[in-house]
């Protein structure tokens, strides 16, 4: 039985939420924009699909700084550190003159950003213990799916009838204010006795969360169900515009749908937490996400492939994935309770890296076709059901 910690002071919900929804937004936002994007820097697709690939690589790199030094100085300092730099960002990437400017803008960005999704889901762990933690993770994803589903649909309009510049003023906008509301309002929540023991070092933490199966387990599993998708996210706006003939509002559109699985998947998750073992619960979001997959690759075989085939089929992985992650998260950073910011960093740049090698994968192997992807979505399915697995017989 994993030790209970004392219940720390709570932060509003609302802003866990807006915290940790920066950096999806600043995924979701700008991909309706990207085809725009490209011709007014007059780049190609593959330059402008860096300002995606690139912002997951920040995400994944800051994230192994925040957990541990957040575990060291606190939650709030480091929040604030973090969104002041998303924020200034912000701004320089929504005046970036050429693409050059933009990406590296974008980099920074995400270095930023990624405070928020590490310390969100460490200070809910903060004043829960294990066994309340998943429920209010799913609540927080839940929650949280409301607003990167409502981002395209806001992307795909600005771009439309302001430009592309505009996604990017919003995204800066929104790191402005959230980060005034966490100066007024967010508590430390970083209790004493585990300042203390985060003064270990970022190496020795990572070492041992990294020898534990069941971390190791959960991280992967939860990488391969959850942040696959962003192959999809990377090609599917030119597929969608360019193969589909289909209008950039109307693309934000068809995210909305695919975020209400994810949203579907984690009020599924909120309900089952304590119902039923995580094994059982992991594996009926996997086989949700193997499903979804499959069809989606069958609708291409076939050539079948139009709005309906491809976005229905991928909808329902979501709804796997939205399941699947508030379980694969709490198990994670349940593994060392004396290093939860660690494990929720390191839990984070496993979930970045994967989804840096999966827009990879689909950015070089054949840009802007729909096989690929499948087959990274399909294939990802299938290692987080064996990765999820083996983490849940080590517990």
């Amino acid at each position: 039985m994993l030790a209970r910690l004392r219940r720390g002071p709570r932060a509003p919900f609302a802003l866990l939420v807006a915290l940790t929804a920066c950096g999806t937004l600043g995924m979701h936002m700008i991909i309706p924009a990207l085809p725009a994007t490209a011709a007014a820097l007059g780049v190609g697709a593959g330059t402008i699909q860096l300002a995606i690939t690139l912002y997951l690589v920040g995400l994944a790199i800051g994230q192994l700084v925040y957990g541990p030094v957040s575990d060291r100085f606190g939650r709030r300092p480091v929040l604030l550190a973090g969104f002041s730099l998303y924020t200034a960002a912000g701004f320089v990437a929504a005046a970036a003159p050429n693409a050059a400017a933009l990406i590296v803008a974008r980099v920074f960005q995400s270095l930023g950003a990624c405070s928020g999704l590490v310390l969100g889901r460490a200070i809910v762990r903060d004043a829960a213990t294990a066994d309340r933690a998943a429920g209010q993770l799913a609540l927080l994803t839940l929650v949280m799916s409301a607003v990167p589903a409502i981002a395209p649909v806001i992307g795909g309009y600005a771009t439309a009838y302001v430009g592309w510049r505009a996604s990017y003023f919003v995204l800066a906008a929104f790191g402005a204010i959230t980060l005034v509301l966490t100066y007024v309002f967010l508590p430390e929540t970083l209790g004493s006795r585990d300042g203390g023991r985060g003064a270990r070092s970022m190496f020795y933490s990572y070492v041992r969360l990294l020898s534990s199966r069941a971390f190791c387990g959960y991280a992967i599993g939860g990488a391969c169900t959850t942040t696959s998708f962003y192959a999809f996210m990377s090609a599917s706006p030119f597929i969608f515009e360019h193969m589909l003939h289909r209008p950039p509002q109307e693309v934000g559109l068809y995210y909305l749908v695919l975020m209400c699985g994810v949203g579907l998947g984690g009020l599924s998750a909120n309900r089952l937490a304590g119902r039923l073992r995580p094994r059982t619960a992991l594996r009926i979001a996997n086989a949700l996400a193997i499903a979804g997959a499959t069809t989606f690759a069958l609708a291409d075989a076939t050539g079948w492939l139009n709005v309906a085939s491809m976005v229905g089929p991928v909808t329902l992985f979501m709804v796997g994935a939205g399941m699947a992650s508030p379980f694969a998260i709490t198990g994670a950073v349940s593994v060392s309770p004396q290093a939860i910011g660690a494990a929720s960093g390191l839990y984070g740049f496993v979930q970045m890296g994967y989804g840096v090698f999966c827009t990879i994968v689909v950015e070089t192997w054949r840009p802007g076709a729909v096989f690929p992807v499948a087959t990274v979505l399909l294939g990802s399915a299938l290692v987080g059901q064996a990765a999820l697995a083996m983490a849940v017989r080590r517990m």
